[in-house]
């Protein structure tokens, strides 16, 4: 299993990479999203990768965090979601959007990716709202998606109250965005409960 690969950028296409390392260039299929990030031709780059293994293939696949990893692997244990449409989704929704989506259930907003229609988007969401709270989507994470101090205390006070990681990062999210950047915790908390609630 080939859990990372850390090298120099060799080649991009529409849907790759080859990254070298060691003298050995590994053909590495991404979202366009991490092929953005990856920097320039020639220059070093660390990619979080999946090996997918069928009959009649040996494939990788690289992500720019672990999260997109995540999300990946849930992703493709839906029914209907291969590694194609996986990477798809993950192109035009980054982790904390997805996670958002799931939450609030928005099909719409899965739906926007290509190869995905109204039936599997809807599929999607509904399952993996159960999922979401998993182990690449746990409280660290739900925290680290609200930058501001006030917000990460008020994801961990809704995470107390019993809410999942990705419905209190959502929520408490939609609060700072309605109220802003100065907001104060016993407002922002107030807020996240209402939008949690809807």
């Amino acid at each position: 299993m080939i859990a990372h690969l850390k090298g120099v950028l060799a080649e991009t296409g529409a849907d790759h990479a080859i990254v070298e390392v060691g003298g050995v260039g590994y053909l590495v299929g991404a979202s366009s999203r991490t092929l953005a990030g990856l920097g320039a031709i020639g220059e070093a780059c660390l990619l979080h990768t999946e090996m997918l293994v069928g009959e009649d293939f040996i494939r990788l696949v690289g992500f720019a965090s672990l999260a997109e990893r995540d999300w990946f692997r849930l992703l493709t244990g839906v029914q209907g979601v291969g590694a194609r449409v996986a990477l798809a989704i993950l192109s035009v929704l980054e982790p904390a959007e997805l996670s958002r989506a799931v939450s609030a259930q928005d099909k719409a907003m899965v739906a926007r990716a290509n190869g995905v229609g109204p039936k599997l988007a809807e599929r999607i969401v509904r399952e993996l709202k159960d999922k979401v709270g998993g182990m690449a989507l746990g409280p660290a994470a739900a925290v680290q998606a609200v930058p501001t101090g006030a917000g990460a205390d008020a994801a961990s006070a809704l995470l107390n109250l019993g809410f999942r990681p990705a419905e209190a990062a959502a929520a408490v999210q939609a609060a700072e965005d309605e109220l802003g950047p100065g907001a104060t915790l016993d407002a922002l908390v107030r807020l996240a409960l209402r939008k949690a609630a809807k």
